[in-house]
């Protein structure tokens, strides 16, 4: 999947939505689950749902929208508990 660290770019020059863009991306960023907060965040499904929702967001609006739809479907995989965590990267 693409890195959502690209720097934000203007949508048709709308103020509004760079804004919304750089919002959604720094959302994005604060419920990403990071290395050191792995063992303790891999099975929990809000946040799991919650990381892959945000992710959607910024997708979405970026234009993007069958990434978008990607990570909402994995977003809802975790709330309706159809998929596990995977196995430590490590």
């Amino acid at each position: 999947m693409p890195e959502l660290t690209q720097s934000v770019q203007p949508i048709a020059g709308s103020t509004e939505a760079m804004t919304s863009l750089y919002l959604a991306q720094q959302l994005a960023q604060q419920l990403a689950i990071g290395h050191k907060d792995w063992h303790r965040l891999q099975s929990n499904r809000p946040a799991r749902a919650q990381e892959q929702a945000a992710i959607a967001m910024v997708y979405l609006l970026k234009g993007e929208s069958a990434l978008a739809l990607a990570h909402l479907q994995q977003a809802t995989a975790w709330l309706d508990r159809s998929v596990s965590a995977p196995p430590c990267p490590h």
